[in-house]
């Protein structure tokens, strides 16, 4: 988690692109599985991994985090497009974006949301299917925001802004300085 050196402009974006192109890769691959596995209805059928604990189920969510308000696509797919233009920019701008920790965190983030939101526009609702225990059922792309929201969080919290780059002293002359010691105060 140290701070790398300075990167032109474009390179701090290739790894959390990078990373949010997989993400997104594998968000909407395993979406598609499980709608083609346990589809076309939600709850109808579900696949037990560990007993009743972890069980993949095909669900809908038409509403936020852990299905509240429900039945609102529009305005989450409005409202997230922003949430994730807002990260976008803290990245760009007020992030320590040249910290390989925090370019992965962002890519985590960033390719999860763009999975939701491909499916609130094109479905009209978030296609969820890992159901753990009493946890409220989600997908690979809350996955991926919830760690990348963690590393971030936890990168800021313990390791601070990336430090500046310390000015370099100006060069000295040390011979003018001798001879300015070296004169005669009348």
């Amino acid at each position: 988690m140290s701070a790398q050196p300075p990167q032109a402009g474009p390179l701090r974006w290739m790894v959390p692109a990078a990373i949010g192109l997989a993400v997104f890769a594998a968000d909407q691959l395993t979406k598609a599985w499980i709608v083609a596995a346990l589809g076309p209805e939600p709850g109808a059928r579900s696949i037990p991994l560990a007993g009743d604990w972890l069980a993949l189920v095909y669900g809908r969510n038409t509403g936020v985090a852990f299905g509240l308000f429900q039945n609102m696509p529009g305005l989450f797919a409005v409202t997230s497009i922003l949430i994730t233009l807002g990260a976008a920019y803290a990245y760009a701008f007020h992030l320590p974006n040249r910290v390989p920790w925090v370019q992965v965190a962002m890519g985590l983030v960033l390719g999860g949301a763009v999975g939701n939101i491909a499916d609130r526009l094109r479905l009209g609702y978030v296609v969820d299917f890992i159901s753990v225990g009493w946890w409220p059922v989600f997908n690979v792309a809350d996955s991926a925001i919830s760690v990348g929201v963690t590393m971030l969080g936890a990168y800021l919290i313990l390791v601070g802004e990336e430090p500046a780059p310390r000015p370099r002293p100006a060069a000295r002359d040390d011979g003018l300085l001798t001879e300015l010691l070296s004169r005669d105060v009348d």
